[in-house]
């Protein structure tokens, strides 16, 4: 398929992104580009101008790229405000330049000053969502779960929807009316979904035409990559994907997703949508994304090899290794893992920024998101995945990236840690890998359809090996898993991955495919080898498996960060997890960690016991994730929320790590993307320095409307 389009199409959402983090957020998106248009991106003449300080001008561009990189003024990880540190006065003055600055900045000051609602999550005081419009939108639950049973039975999945709520007047009647606002290029007034209407005289309209300005835009970009895809099934899958964004129909682009999963190995590849639900409160309504990527034929073939071993490898799971029955795998995995498409890609950005310095280079077209994952696993539809399977993708450009960075190094006891940072990378990357293809990609959800037909024997139900005896939930017709699990379902499904990520980072097998032995040294993609430890009393399998437990150490400490002890709610699914996941590892298995926290001199570090990391700590990982997996499997949230929300409250101990973790905040990581141009009949990519300027300069360039 054409680049320059589906590239288009992907940054095209930006302002769909904006409009769901912040109602302010496309008015300071604006306002940035006014000014850097105004002044064609001459800052110190602007400043110069206007007779601000050289300073204030630097800590003003540094917010810009720190919004531009996020998508909005709220964290794409941690969901966390962030307010600009320049005085009210500098940035008038600096607005004072440009009439339309001015009149921009006079709409967003406010909300662009004030500390609350300081993260997203649930409507109140602190906290604010845009996927919940109008007073008190939660505040009924019988309501909202009323019209989640309503949506279920219309066939209108929740992804590309916001709610609001607001009063109508009909004659001279008022009803308390929900509106289901739905996203397409097609717009109406409003269908009414409840003909005898809820409790209390309350309404529900179905609103077709949200975001529609960026749909349109969209749909004509990706009308003319059909033009040029490379085989039936990109173009088949582009057509859909354009009918489901015009009528706001998802079932299109579900049929989209079990296109596009079939369409193997493919040069470019490409993901849109409403794609993940991670912001929103409820676990169900999905913020845009766009991806464009290129495929790393080198390291995709080692990550395919790894997915053909997968079979092999299903059996060595907690919940399929102590099976002793008929199926191989147990009945609570699939029979036969169909080994997905596996892609290595070059994707997002053409700079990684660490405290704004020039560090990382890399050839990639796009990422349009709030937050940018090392590896995605898609499609998000459960059914589709058991049925027609799923693609991973490891962006490996973003990873590099991520090793760079010193991030938690100080957690880390100063004697190990040149240890810890020589093989970071390597079990990071091992980690992130499994975490896709035998994390994201196992399991079987026990469930009954629409016509009373079961994936299992409901006259002999599997027994439960957390009981050891037959399971007494399922998913029912109608079910799904983010249905079920609401606010969990997202936090409990990476925190799963990792575990099964992290358990299997031991596996002998493994590690000799990608190249770390035995014997002191790692394999490079040539066949020669380099010693890559100090002490050859170490293997590189001990050393490697080692840093993974260190890291979920640090990773445990570093993810207070994104908890807010004002609304007891954490701000990020994966943070929650590496939580949950140390604080079981703490109870569980005695002295594999010690944690030394100085609040006097602000000091906190983590050290693992390396005779306890195996066989201990794995057995440990195994019975936290066996729970998760059995939970998952069936239905069972009752039990779910019981073991996870305890794992995952922060007590007073924890409240004192946190005071060290946010003193000490590792720098927030920007990514400046590359652009393409058309020049003649070729398309050009342009890249951009590592700076706050040039982070600023590549989104002027992309004059998004």
């Amino acid at each position: 398929m054409t680049l320059i389009d589906t590239f288009r199409a992907t940054w095209n959402g930006t302002r769909i992104i904006l409009r769901q983090v912040s109602p302010e957020a496309n008015g300071i998106f604006d306002f940035i580009m006014v000014l850097y248009h105004h002044c064609e991106g001459n800052w110190e003449s602007l400043a110069k101008r206007v007779h601000v300080d050289p300073n204030e001008l630097e800590r003003f561009l540094d917010y810009c790229a720190m919004f531009l990189s996020n998508i909005g003024n709220y964290f794409g990880s941690g969901d966390q405000k962030f307010i600009p540190d320049i005085s009210e006065d500098s940035l008038v003055r600096l607005a004072s330049a440009s009439p339309l600055a001015a009149e921009l900045l006079n709409r967003i000051k406010d909300p662009l000053f004030q500390k609350y609602p300081n993260t997203l999550g649930t409507p109140s005081e602190l906290a604010q969502s845009t996927y919940y419009l109008g007073d008190n939108c939660l505040d009924t639950p019988e309501d909202v779960s009323a019209i989640s049973t309503l949506m279920g039975e219309r066939s209108i999945f929740p992804e590309n929807t916001r709610l609001k709520r607001h009063t109508i007047l009909e004659g001279v009647s008022t009803y308390d009316t929900y509106d289901i606002l739905q996203a397409s290029v097609t717009k109406d007034e409003g269908t009414c979904l409840s003909a005898d209407r809820l409790a209390n005289s309350t309404m529900v309209r179905l609103v077709k035409g949200d975001h529609r300005e960026e749909l349109q835009r969209i749909c004509e970009n990706l009308q003319k990559a059909q033009e040029y895809a490379s085989n039936h099934a990109q173009r088949e899958m582009l057509q859909k994907i354009e009918e489901s964004f015009y009528t706001g129909d998802l079932e299109p682009y579900r049929r989209s997703q079990r296109v596009w999963v079939k369409d193997k190995a493919p040069t470019v590849e490409s993901v849109i949508g409403f794609i993940e639900p991670y912001r929103d409160p409820m676990g169900v309504r999905a913020e845009y994304e766009g991806i464009v990527g290129v495929a790393d034929p080198v390291q995709t073939h080692t990550l395919n090899v790894l997915a053909s071993m997968a079979n092999q490898k299903l059996c060595e799971l907690p919940w399929a290794e102590a099976y002793t029955g008929k199926s191989r795998n147990g009945p609570f995995e699939k029979e036969l893992f169909d080994p997905p498409d596996f892609a290595s890609v070059q994707s997002e950005s053409s700079h990684a920024i660490f405290l704004y310095r020039d560090t990382y280079i890399c050839q990639g077209l796009a990422y349009c998101s709030s937050i940018v994952f090392p590896g995605i696993n898609l499609p998000n539809y459960n059914d589709i995945r058991q049925e027609v399977g799923f693609k991973n993708i490891i962006f490996a450009n973003r990873m590099v990236a991520e090793s760079q960075r010193a991030r938690g190094i100080h957690m880390v006891v100063e004697s190990e840690r040149p240890i810890f940072q020589k093989y970071r990378f390597h079990a990071y990357y091992l980690w992130v890998v499994l975490h896709e293809i035998l994390g994201h990609g196992t399991g079987k959800l026990l469930m009954e359809n629409p016509q009373g037909n079961f994936n299992f024997d409901p006259n002999e139900p599997p027994l439960n090996p957390l009981t050891g005896k037959p399971i007494e939930s399922w998913y029912l017709p109608g079910q799904t898993w983010t249905s079920v699990f609401e606010d969990l379902a997202t936090t409990v499904d990476e925190c799963r991955a990792e575990l099964v990520g992290a358990y299997m980072v031991s596996d002998a097998d493994i590690l000799n495919l990608f190249g770390y032995t035995s014997d002191g040294k790692i394999k490079q993609s040539s066949g020669e080898a380099h010693s890559c430890i100090d002490d050859k009393s170490n293997t590189v399998h001990v050393t490697v498996i080692y840093n993974m437990y260190l890291q979920l150490g640090v990773d445990g400490l570093r993810a207070l960060e994104n908890y807010n002890p004002s609304s007891n709610k954490w701000g990020q699914a994966h943070s929650r997890a590496h939580f949950a996941i140390f604080k079981h590892l703490l109870r569980d298995c005695p002295g594999l960690f010690t944690v030394d926290c100085d609040l006097k001199n602000m000091c906190l570090t983590v050290k693992a016991n390396e005779s306890l990391v195996m066989p201990n700590g794995k057995e440990s990982l195994g019975r936290m994730l066996l729970k998760l997996h059995i939970y998952r499997c069936t239905a069972d949230i009752k039990k779910c929320r019981e073991f996870y929300e305890d794992l995952s409250r922060v007590d007073d101990e924890a409240l004192n790590w946190r005071k060290v973790v946010l003193a000490k905040k590792d720098p927030p990581l920007a990514f400046c993307h590359a652009n393409t141009y058309i020049v003649g009949e070729e398309v050009k990519l342009k890249e951009y320095k590592a700076t706050t300027r040039g982070l600023i300069q590549s989104w002027a360039e992309r004059f998004i409307v």
